[in-house]
């Protein structure tokens, strides 16, 4: 999947030996990379280990710069796509062994699951009940970390960046934005068919648009 890079690819300063210079598998800018390492104690390390290891990905907390929230693959992909075809855009987004995770604003893991479940005020069976089509959400703040792809990210699919960190001040959907989404990815997960299509990876998303 492809995006729109406005600022210096991180592989423009960093190849896998950690010399500058080479053509890159990614395209997390430098500005990206510096705003994923503040999210930790200390980013001048996390930087200089991406420096010498391009390609590992690397355990950072959520709370402050982002939160996190973890979809299964094919929910995630329909709410990336309501996120893009009818409202703001996204975030970041990576994939990590079949998770798609969606990189929000701080207080999202708190506030998303009190919406859920505020939203799921029907007496029926879960069918009647107006998330009940949305699968369990997986909502990571503070106090926790996550496995984030490195900037160049990894060969294969298992770990890579959908939507690279471009900026060091990205704009991060909130709860509110996560819970509409989330309904109308609902709506259009049913009546997909459980096949995807081939290229469903092909996909761009014109980070133009963001918010």
């Amino acid at each position: 999947m492809s995006r729109i890079a406005r600022n210096e690819p991180f592989s423009d300063r960093f190849d896998a030996s950690g010399a500058s210079g080479a053509a890159g598998v990614s395209e997390v800018t430098s500005d990206g990379a510096a705003w994923l390492a503040s999210a930790g104690m200390y980013p001048r390390s996390t930087l200089a280990h991406w420096a010498e290891r391009p390609h590992a990905p690397v355990v950072l907390p959520c709370g402050t710069a982002f939160d996190v929230v973890s979809a299964p693959a094919l929910f995630g992909r329909q709410l990336l796509d309501r996120l893009w075809d009818e409202g703001p855009g996204s975030g970041p987004v990576a994939v990590f062994r079949g998770r798609m995770l969606l990189l929000t604003g701080p207080g999202t893991a708190q506030r998303l699951p009190s919406l859920l479940d505020w939203e799921e005020w029907g007496s029926g069976g879960r069918d009647q009940r107006r998330t009940g089509d949305i699968p369990p959400l997986l909502c990571h703040g503070n106090g926790d970390a996550v496995t984030l792809p490195a900037p160049l990210g990894a060969i294969g699919v298992q770990s890579r960046w959908l939507v690279a960190p471009d900026t060091r001040h990205p704009w991060l959907p909130g709860p509110e934005i996560l819970l509409w989404a989330a309904r109308r990815a609902a709506r259009a997960t049913v009546r997909i068919s459980i096949f995807p299509p081939a290229d469903q990876d092909a996909k761009v998303y014109d980070v133009s648009r963001r918010r």
